[in-house]
């Protein structure tokens, strides 16, 4: 094998090898761990709370739920006789598993025509954007990482008819949703970077 063909698939083998843009942070348990591998992370946290008032570590706990904290995160494939693929279970991608019908009313309600799921900061905008209308039409405080998420993931209306009580797991997800910001909160306090 020459030199450049060598060289050039052993480029490829390291950028297949993760890593990338979208690779989630290593510890995410740790929300200092966090903010301090991807201080761009806390940056577009940060300009979330102060436009639309969601709290840093309810955003967080949200996008760990959601994605992982995975960029281009999308929800698996189905299937029919388990082998033929028939598209995915939705069309939620990116960190905030932003559902295409609901992030173009974002776009279009913000201005924000050039804004991408799998980008940051847009994703905590549209966060932030969607839990401002969870509090203004359910009257959810941006503190209540539990009912905001409820109202995330059953949608406005499927929150204020009660849809998640049928639904023991989204329960469950979602007092492990409020927890989790609560153990987030408490770490951003403790750590310098979330601080300064």
């Amino acid at each position: 094998m020459s030199r450049s063909l060598y060289a050039i698939a052993l480029l490829m083998l390291l950028a297949a090898c993760g890593g990338g843009y979208n690779a989630p942070p290593r510890d995410l348990d740790n929300a200092c761990s966090i903010v301090s591998e991807r201080p761009e992370y806390l940056r577009a946290f940060r300009a979330t709370e102060r436009k639309w008032g969601v709290p840093v570590h309810v955003q967080m706990a949200t996008i760990y739920q959601e994605s992982k904290f995975i960029g281009d995160a999308r929800t698996p494939f189905r299937y029919v006789m388990g082998i033929i693929p028939m598209g995915r279970q939705s069309s939620a991608y990116g960190y905030a598993q932003a559902l295409d019908g609901t992030w173009d009313e974002y776009r279009d309600q913000t201005g924000r025509r050039s804004a991408k799921r799998d980008r940051i900061r847009d994703a905590s905008d549209f966060m932030g954007w969607y839990m401002s209308h969870s509090r203004d039409r359910n009257g959810i405080a941006m503190h209540d990482a539990r009912n905001q998420y409820l109202a995330y993931h059953e949608g406005h209306t499927g929150y204020a008819r009660g849809s998640y009580n049928r639904k023991s797991w989204l329960l469950r997800v979602s007092g492990e949703v409020q927890q989790r910001a609560n153990n987030y909160q408490v770490q951003l306090a403790s750590c310098r970077r979330a601080r300064g």
